[in-house]
Order: C-alpha cells, then structure tokens, then sequence
C-alpha cells in the first residue's frame, strides 16, 4: 500500500558565511566551529519535540508535529547560537526558514512541497532571522503567531504564484517563554536600550521595538535628507542586548564611537556600545551636518 503523506512543520537551519569561516581559521578550526553550532541546533530540535532528518555541510533539516514547535526550535537556535562564546575569536550566526504542511516520509527521509518551501525560506532569511512561510504562520498557536510580522509575497521556484512570507520575531520578551529540555523558563524583561538622536527627534529601540530603518525613503523611521544617503540606507536592530547597525546602502555608513576611530561600513554591521554617531554616504570629516547620534543604555 502506498504511503500517505502526513502534515509536519519543516525546519532548515544554516550557519551564515562558513565559506568565510573556513578561510579565515583552516578547515580543522572551522569544522570544529561547525560542529559545536550544529551539536547547539540539534539539540534544540530534539528538545523541542522534533527529528534531526539529516545535516548537510553546515546545515540542519528537522521535521516537528505542530508549527508552534518548530518555532519553538528556531527561537532557541537562535537563541543558544548567540549566547554561544566566540570560538576562535569567531562568533557565529544561522538563518531558518520553517513551512508546514503534507509530507511524505520515505526511510530517514522527507519529500515533498512543504520540504522544497521550507528550503526556499532558509534562502531568504538574513543573519540571525527565521522565515517562515504563510501555511506554517497560520498553524501557529498563540503566542506565536503574535511574534510574526508580513514582510511581502516571494516567488518560489516551481510554484506558479508567490507566496506570503513572514518572519518570525525570536528575541525573547515578556510574552515569551521558551522551553529547554523540558524545563519552562521565562524571560524577564530586558532592560537594554539604545536612544537615537536625529533633527530634534528621539527614537528608542528596546524590548518593545525591533528594529529602526534609517534611509531617505519617507517610509524610514529616521528619515535621512543627505542625497549621499541611500532610499534604504541601514537599520538599527535589537538582537538579545546588544544593538546592531546594518549597512544595506550604495556609499557606506560611517560610525564615529566616542574616544575612538571612525569604522566605515559596505554591506556589512556592527554592534553599537556607547555613545557616537552615524553619518550616512560619507565619513563624519567630509560633511559633519547631519549625524545620528546614539547612546546604548546597558542593563541594569
């Protein structure tokens, strides 16, 4: 008799830039880098009620019986990936993508639609974000579906039509509460905080806010006048208590950290400690008129 498929929540997971990590430490310290990361993602998927299907280099393909574990898992992926001590001075970061629905289980294996979804989502996401597909944000339970946001309709390859994809917000606040080998643990409110400082205008980005996008598109929540400037320039995001600047701009952003040198972003982050400022297409020296100036308030 022909095997039924069965409806499971699918989970890749993959560590950002390990092509990197190989060519910066030699292979024998970046495959032990690997290594201990994967050993922190299956851990969390098993905890979490799931099956480690396989691994692939330096990713993780899961299977769960409900979505709300599956975004279980990828929470406390992310999570234990970045309390994780650097190794090597290296410290990691991983991507996800989750989708539900019918699969079909041959042997070890899983095939199917929802596996091809869940692939695409990993592609999508960025360092440190989960992805998840609409089919697996519609079977979440509460709270979890709480801790989504839309972020657009996406071709997938060998669908006709896009679909709708959304993130899912991991960082633990005062409605989550994760659970770790069986034992529930809850997050108490966190209080790092970054205040930002831009024409008379004040924006802080802590537990209750995500992220804060800086560019001259009029839809940026620090709207940047400088024609250097990109329409979407950088974004600010809360990740745990730390606050990480993201370049995403054609002519760099430029962080001056008070008592220190300026640090010239392309297409890359970093994190944000102190007081200083942020100048966009230019350095601080070539046009000093318009700045954002930061200050991260650590917890207390």
């Amino acid at each position: 008799m022909e095997k039924q498929p069965i409806e499971l929540a699918v989970l890749f997971a993959d560590i950002t830039g390990s092509t990197r990590l190989y060519e910066k430490l030699g292979t024998a310290r970046a495959m032990e880098c690997v290594a201990r990361c994967l050993k922190l993602m299956q851990g969390s998927a098993v905890g979490c009620g799931g099956r480690v299907v396989q691994t692939i280099g330096d990713e993780v393909l899961c299977v769960f019986p409900t979505a709300s574990a599956a975004a279980q898992a990828a929470a406390e992926m992310q999570l234990r990936v970045a309390l994780e001590e650097p190794a090597f001075g290296q410290r990691l970061q991983i991507h996800v993508g989750l989708q539900f629905g019918p699969v079909l289980e041959q042997g070890e294996g899983v095939f199917g639609d929802c596996v091809n979804v869940a692939a695409r989502m990993v592609k999508l996401a960025k360092p440190s974000q989960i992805i998840a597909a609409k089919d697996c944000v519609e079977a979440l339970t509460q709270p979890w579906k709480a801790q989504t946001r839309a972020i657009g309709k996406l071709p997938v390859k060998g669908r006709h039509e896009e679909i709708d994809v959304y993130e899912v917000l991991w960082q633990p606040s005062e409605e989550m509460t994760y659970m770790t080998d069986g034992n529930s643990f809850s997050w108490q409110k966190r209080q790092a905080q970054l205040r930002l400082a831009h024409s008379g205008k004040e924006i802080v980005l802590g537990s209750g806010r995500v992220f804060i996008k800086l560019g001259r598109d009029s839809s940026s929540d620090v709207v940047i006048s400088d024609r250097k400037a990109s329409r979407d320039h950088a974004r600010i995001e809360r990740r745990l208590d730390k606050f990480v600047l993201v370049d995403v701009s054609s002519n760099g952003t430029f962080v001056t950290f008070d008592g220190g040198l300026e640090v010239a972003l392309k297409h890359e982050e970093v994190v944000l400690h102190g007081h200083g400022s942020i100048s966009f297409g230019h350095s601080y020296g070539a046009d000093p008129t318009e700045v954002a100036v930061f200050h991260v308030e650590p917890p207390a």
